[in-house]
């Protein structure tokens, strides 16, 4: 059981979630809320990632940023892939690369996390 869990972990991985940064962000200081969910971005990648370190597009950091510091997004879809790192004096094997991805037109309700490809 504990071999299988270790191989998953070391396997390339792309999936697509929708994170509610409202809940995240609930009595934070207006003038500190963009960079906070940025942080939370992070944290939340790390986690579900099992990776130390995570990369955010820019494309990520101007939605969240697009309507000013104060006026986050309650919520974002985003893509996270864990990729292996190729530069052979990193301290880790793999990183997580955070990107935007698409919402339907319908909006964000009913979707829930989306593995894209399960493929090394």
């Amino acid at each position: 059981m504990e071999k299988r869990n270790k191989e998953r972990k070391e396997a390339a991985v792309t999936r697509e979630y929708t994170i509610n940064l409202h809940k995240r962000l609930h009595g934070c200081t207006f003038k500190k809320k963009a960079p906070k969910a940025i942080k939370e971005l992070r944290k939340f990648a790390q986690k579900a990632m099992g990776t130390a370190d995570v990369r955010v597009d820019v494309k990520v950091n101007k939605q969240i940023w697009s309507r000013g510091i104060r006026g986050v997004p309650r919520r974002v879809r985003v893509r996270i892939a864990r990729k292996r790192n190729e530069e052979e004096d990193a301290k880790e094997e793999f990183y997580s690369l955070v990107t935007v991805a698409e919402v339907p037109p319908e909006g964000l309700r009913g979707l829930g996390t989306k593995v894209i490809d399960d493929a090394d």
